[in-house]
């Protein structure tokens, strides 16, 4: 596949430019990679819906099972910036099948499981997986022609989103007319599907970084967000003020501070900290940080929204299934505006994305009488999310050093997950606290929802307001994109 040139625009004879059209070539590239993708990004929504089935069958209280999730988070945390510097160093390509590899196995160990422990040690190794999207942003960035690699870019780092919005109604599918087990068998078939057409299809790109892998750095960056992501996970369980939660948060400052002196005096560190901290590059993850909230507060606000008794004063009483599918649009309109964001400047698609997100989430708080306007303002989130995402790697491949993309594109997407262990901390306290007595049942009330999409929306302007001082250049460091 042609990389990058900075001739891949034509001039037609009366001087005007002409985009080169897209070659059927490019077109399975991008189809390859973006399935590869959207399979990951399905596996860390899948579950949702059918956790409860779960702990009936592994006879798991509810700390085993939320353990399913947590272990999938915290891996996938280390992971993410690990294998995108073991990227940069060893191949893109390489290293994405090595993740593609993980989903697989991973996928498999949880499609034979029938008991508690199998299943957490197959999603700890699903969460190696997750690695996947940000390699697979990286390596479209740098296969594509320059003319078509920010369609290409946006359309992946989307997926990120569609994979959470399909994974729901998917779930709910299955969850309501076969065994859970599929939804684990699904991954695998597609995790197999994509390995071979990224062997025949994509070639490696040339590699630039020079050094060897931090193992210090590592280490300390993956002890600070397993002590981060912990207590965010299980701290409603272990309750905000148990020593441990506290001790763990307070142990996650210590580390991010130590890894920060550590990676200053580093050679060749996994993280470039002067070059992460220029405006362009830490503006751009604070404001990912905001959207990956955002999102992850609209799949737990949503389904469980709907799905609530009719006697609650907003539910709807609908089905699993139905919960899902209030999803489906958003994914879908996800996936559609996509290459809208790719036409925009980075910026300026940050910012729009980021206010559509929050119009969605007004719409939420005002609108609540009928099903149709919670799939309305679900929609309205999600077009904004899609756009949003969609913006991210572009501003962060024209700020980042070629020699440093994957990782940069890895800590981008660290970011984006931190975002969504906050949703899930405050905005199931927030639930957990306001609520209302049905039937003997505990269940969130109307003014915990809307406290929360408030929150949510906050979250959006704020990442808008961040994207207004990212420099309108972008270019605070070498291109990314390769001229020659």
């Amino acid at each position: 596949m042609t990389t990058n040139t900075a001739d891949d625009a034509l001039v037609s004879s009366t001087g005007a430019e002409v985009r080169p059209r897209w070659t059927g070539a490019q077109l399975i590239v991008v189809l390859v990679i973006g399935t590869a993708a959207l399979m990951v990004s399905l596996t860390q929504a899948l579950l949702v819906p059918v956790l409860s089935e779960l702990a009936v069958d592994l006879r798991a209280g509810g700390d085993g099972v939320a353990w399913i999730l947590t272990s999938t988070l915290l891996v996938g945390a280390v992971a993410v910036p690990a294998f995108g510097r073991l990227g940069d160093l060893f191949g893109t390509r390489r290293m994405l099948l090595v993740t593609l590899g993980a989903l697989i196995a991973g996928s498999l160990i949880c499609a034979l499981a029938h008991n508690l422990t199998t299943m957490i040690i197959g999603r700890s190794v699903v969460g190696l997986a997750v690695a996947a999207v940000p390699l697979s942003i990286s390596l479209i960035g740098v296969t594509l022609p320059r003319a078509h690699a920010p369609a290409g870019i946006a359309l992946i780092s989307a997926m990120l989103g569609v994979g959470g919005a399909l994974g729901l109604p998917l779930a709910g599918l299955v969850a309501q007319y076969a065994d859970y087990h599929w939804l684990f068998w699904i991954c695998v078939a597609g995790g197999v599907l994509t390995v071979p057409g990224i062997v025949l299809l994509v070639k490696e790109p040339k590699r630039v970084a020079k050094g060897r892998m931090d193992l210090i750095g590592t280490v300390l960056l993956g002890a600070a967000m397993l002590a981060l992501l912990l207590p965010l996970a299980q701290g409603a369980s272990w309750g905000w003020t148990d020593p441990w939660t506290i001790g763990l948060l307070t142990a996650a400052v210590v580390l991010l501070v130590v890894f920060v002196l550590v990676e200053l005096r580093r050679a060749s560190p996994l993280v470039d900290v002067r070059t992460t901290a220029r405006p362009s590059l830490l503006l751009t993850n604070i404001a990912s940080l905001c959207v990956g909230f955002a999102l992850f507060a609209t799949l737990i606000g949503t389904a469980s929204y709907v799905q609530a008794p009719a006697a609650t004063g907003y539910g709807f009483g609908k089905s699993i299934l139905v919960g899902g599918l209030c999803m489906l649009p958003g994914g879908i309109a996800m996936l559609l505006l996509s290459p809208f964001s790719a036409r925009l400047r980075p910026r300026t698609a940050l910012i729009i994305g980021s206010l559509i997100i929050a119009a969605g989430f007004v719409t939420r708080i005002v609108l609540v009488d009928s099903l149709w306007q919670v799939v309305v303002g679900a929609t309205i989130s999600g077009a904004g999310t899609g756009i949003a995402y969609a913006a991210m790697p572009g501003l962060i491949i024209h700020a980042a050093p070629r020699a440093e993309l994957a990782a940069a594109n890895g800590l981008n997407a660290l970011f984006r997950s931190v975002g969504s262990s906050l949703a899930s901390a405050i905005g199931g306290g927030i639930l957990a606290a306001m609520t209302i007595t049905l039937a003997g049942h505990a269940l969130p009330s109307l003014t915990g929802y809307r406290t929360l999409f408030a929150i949510c929306a906050g979250a959006a302007v704020l990442a808008a307001l961040l994207a207004v001082f990212i420099p309108a250049h972008a270019q605070d460091a070498e291109a990314a994109l390769p001229d020659e």
